[in-house]
């Protein structure tokens, strides 16, 4: 699996954040402490066979318009919303919470710091938009923008002891879901299981990227929601990790 890799209000000037060699270098993969990060959950579709996304990665406009208003929920309540950039452009997503007067910070993990400047999320009101570059920084400077170059351990940190971030929600895609997983750092896993769609593909992306190396060792989580949506064919699930 590639390293892990992975957002500012109207007028607000971009700002850069630079751990010191030593943290950037630092293993990505060790493992977190709950006290040092916020709690973290995520949401995903998957269809019958287990993917999140065509082999072309098509956009996530294949579930019904009840998993899009789940979604919505989901991210109430969220200090700080995060995705990878090449699901923030996918999907064009603005990572904004509707009728809510506080919004959550808009984080976009992006290995090389490469985002489109032309991305819905600088022209949409919002909150604070933090990019987070994890091999260097060609994205150029803009406002409304704060970029880290630091690694994923040091970024999540980062959130919660400076920006106070208490929970967290990731909206994919499958490389910093299974990023997450390796540091032992995903809470709470939200499904939408879409079985009336097969997507196939051997480079299809699943929950945890595409198919490639094992886990170091495998997540043991435990169900605490069940909700059949028999009209659309889809079923509403939630995880839990067990202590």
């Amino acid at each position: 699996m590639h390293a892990p890799f992975a957002f500012g209000k109207v007028g607000m000037a971009s700002k850069r954040s630079k751990s010191a060699p030593d943290l950037v270098s630092r293993a990505n993969r060790c493992q977190l402490d709950c006290v040092n990060r916020p709690r973290i959950s995520c949401n995903l579709a998957i269809s019958a066979d287990g993917k999140i996304s065509s082999p072309g990665h098509r956009p996530s406009d294949w579930t019904s318009a009840e998993d899009l208003q789940r979604l919505k929920q989901l991210r109430r309540g969220a200090g700080a919303l995060m995705v990878g950039r090449g699901t923030a452009e996918t999907d064009n997503m603005t990572m904004t919470v509707e009728n809510q007067e506080q919004q959550p910070l808009r984080c976009i993990v992006s290995r090389h710091g490469e985002l489109n400047e032309n991305h819905p999320v600088f022209s949409h009101d919002g909150g604070d938009i933090h990019l987070l570059a994890t091999e260097g920084y060609k994205c150029e400077s803009r406002d409304k923008l704060t970029i880290h170059e630091c690694s994923l351990p040091e970024f999540l940190e980062l959130l919660h002891q400076k920006h106070g971030v208490k929970d967290l929600h990731c909206e994919g895609g499958g490389q910093l879901i299974r990023a997450l997983v390796e540091l032992d750092a995903l809470d709470e896993l939200h499904l939408t299981w879409a079985a009336h769609s097969l997507l196939g593909g051997a480079q299809s992306p699943t929950l945890s990227g595409v198919l490639g190396d094992h886990l170091a060792a495998s997540k043991a989580f435990e169900i605490t929601e069940f909700e059949p949506q028999a009209e659309t064919g889809e079923c509403f699930l939630t995880y839990r990790r067990k202590a």
